[in-house]
């Protein structure tokens, strides 16, 4: 299919891709898959989020590779969460009975072999009798490379150079070409297991016995609950908050701390357009942002191995003529995340290009400073004291946006339009500045603050002045005079730069609701009157639509913010989960599911509930 056409499916016929909110997500902290309401895994990377596919159906239907498991009659299904857990159920509802595959990634907490990436799918009937159906179609690296099957009894290892996947099965298998596929029939309180690990070197083939599958089964479920039982939240949405900390657990890199921004690639902002991007990298924005999210909830252990990460890999540099902080580095910490396209996949319902890498990682922005900076001080406020090597890290950060805030740079939103000098990194410049003044007077810390309080007070009588418009009465987009709006000015009374209740705030409120609201949902800015380089149009940003929800809360709107923020939660998946942006007509799309929106999430229940009382 070519580029920028649209996938039709044929009336009456299995359509041939999900929407995309029809997904679940499974993980062990290194890689996630996604499992489909049909009962396909359709996008797998092994063994790091990262890697390339082994499944990615949900980009190319024909060429992605999948892994289908499902009920071989007509079914109607659920898919449900096992409680407070990231074990996912989907349920097959048939004439003759009903049954559910279980899936989850192991985890104890232990000595788990993480090694194996093991991915277990657990088959039960629990009603009556159902035959079922698998085919494992592995599509090595996004489908390019190819690979041989040898399959003895019940042990199918797909082999391609440089990974080699063993499928294990409690049933018969049997080869079809490179593929893998069984028939089976399961009566009541009957089980087939099949269990998919990463294999060579040292790591064998290893049958996963029903037994087996049973006590992992039970570890993973008792590992996700003992880590939800220390979330400190009690307000009203505990459920959606639970989910939303669930899942930004779940975009988190165990080796090295590392939160992803989301675990897939190139699932279109609009169906058919280019606006297509790789997701799975740590944004230093997001993940600073993710780590307050965790933070507020009680999850310090996750923001301390974010603090290691963020010394390890992302301490300033020396050169004084070059931003020392990328935007965003590989979960390893690397820097070079070249972009390509990979014109042999169609894309989601035909939306090209498919990229792996982001070239955005060498624009120029300033706003993740204050995200950093705020992330640090809220991680020395709340977990735990920051140590003197990582305050003079703090400090060479603030040194250098002392010297550099006043650039033009690409803004929040990556534009590829050119630099511009935008509000939000004026802003995010000044939490940046603002907030080290803060820790180093609370703990008495070494710091030229005569000096960094003169810029900080510059760079807000520059926001107030030129981010300013008479005219919209309203702070807009950028300085350049074009009196665009722009949804990222909602973090202004959000850092505390202004007073929610402001005059100038209050009618920057309104002429954001004017513009660029459409039934609590949020849009960015309009690209039309701000060019951002790209073609096509896109849906509103949740992110936006939960910052708008904490900025009523703030401002006292109270019962605007609860509906607003009641309808935010109609357009989450059946899971609770969100991609990206929500189309025009309702649906999810982007990359799935989103730290930044879960986080968001988080922060406007938090907020909205405490002001509820």
């Amino acid at each position: 299919m070519g580029s920028g056409a649209i996938d039709q499916d044929v009336p009456g016929a299995a359509p041939r891709y999900l929407p995309i909110a029809e997904h679940g997500l499974i993980g062990d902290l290194r890689s996630v898959a996604l499992v489909g309401t049909d009962g396909t895994v359709d996008w797998y990377c092994c063994p790091a989020f990262d890697a390339p596919s082994v499944f990615a159906a949900i980009l190319d239907a024909e060429r992605g590779g999948s892994f289908e498991l499902a009920a071989s009659v007509p079914a109607k299904t659920k898919q449900f969460y096992f409680p407070d857990t990231n074990v996912l159920i989907t349920r097959f509802f048939t004439e003759d009975g009903v049954g559910e595959v279980q899936d989850f990634m192991p985890l104890n907490g232990g000595n788990v072999e993480t090694e194996r990436h093991r991915l277990i799918r657990r088959v039960v009937c629990v009603r009556g009798s159902i035959p079922f159906r698998t085919r494992v179609a592995p599509r090595f690296d996004y489908g390019t490379r190819p690979h041989t099957l040898r399959l003895v009894g019940e042990v199918a290892v797909f082999a391609s150079e440089g990974l080699s996947l063993a499928l294990t099965a409690t049933v018969p298998l049997e080869a079809d070409g490179q593929d893998a596929h069984a028939d089976f029939k399961l009566s009541e309180g009957e089980t087939a297991v099949f269990a998919l690990d990463q294999v060579g070197g040292d790591v064998e083939p290893r049958r996963c016995a029903k037994l087996e599958a049973e006590e992992q089964f039970g570890t993973t479920v008792a590992y996700w609950r003992r880590w939800l039982s220390a979330s400190k939240y009690r307000g009203r949405w505990r459920e959606m908050v639970h989910r939303s900390a669930l899942t930004l657990k779940l975009l988190t890199y165990a080796p090295t701390g590392a939160i992803v921004a989301a675990p897939t690639t190139s699932l279109p902002e609009q169906l058919g357009g280019e606006r297509n991007w790789d997701y799975r990298y740590v944004w230093v924005r997001d993940a600073a942002f993710a780590v307050y999210a965790l933070l507020r909830l009680g999850f310090t252990e996750e923001a301390e191995a974010f603090m290691k990460f963020l010394t390890r890999h992302v301490s300033p540099c020396s050169d004084g003529d070059l931003a020392p902080l990328q935007i965003m580095y590989g979960i390893d910490g690397r820097t070079d995340l070249t972009e390509l396209e990979l014109d042999h996949l169609e894309g989601h319902r035909g939306s090209a290009p498919v990229r792996i890498g982001n070239a955005a990682a060498d624009q120029l922005q300033l706003d993740i400073y204050g995200a950093l900076i705020d992330s640090i001080y809220l991680y020395d406020k709340w977990a735990k004291p920051i140590s003197s090597a990582q305050w003079d890290d703090v400090c060479a950060l603030v040194d250098w946006v002392c010297e550099h805030w006043d650039q033009p740079d690409e803004g929040i939103w990556e534009t590829r339009g050119g630099r511009k000098n935008f509000l939000y990194s004026r802003l995010m410049c000044w939490v940046a500045i603002e907030r080290a003044i803060r820790m180093a007077n609370r703990r008495g810390l070494p710091a030229d603050l005569t000096r960094w309080r003169e810029r900080r007070d510059t760079i807000y009588r520059r926001i107030m002045k030129r981010g300013w418009s008479e005219t919209r009465q309203a702070f807009v987009q950028h300085e350049d005079g074009d009196d665009v709006l722009d949804a990222a000015v909602l973090m202004m009374p959000l850092t505390k730069f202004i007073a929610p209740t402001d005059p100038k705030w209050l009618s920057t409120l309104d002429a954001l609701t004017h513009d660029l609201v459409s039934d609590s949902l949020v849009y960015r800015y309009d690209p039309m009157a701000s060019p951002d380089g790209l073609r096509g149009d896109e849906g509103t940003f949740s992110i936006c639509s939960f910052w708008y929800v904490e900025a009523m809360v703030h401002a006292g709107r109270i019962d605007e913010a609860r509906l607003a923020f009641e309808k935010m939660l109609t357009y989450a998946n059946h899971l609770g989960l969100y991609a990206e942006e929500i189309s025009h007509t309702g649906e999810q799309q982007g990359n799935f599911p989103q730290a930044f929106t879960h986080l968001a999430l988080i922060s406007a229940a938090f907020n909205l509930d405490k002001a509820l009382g």
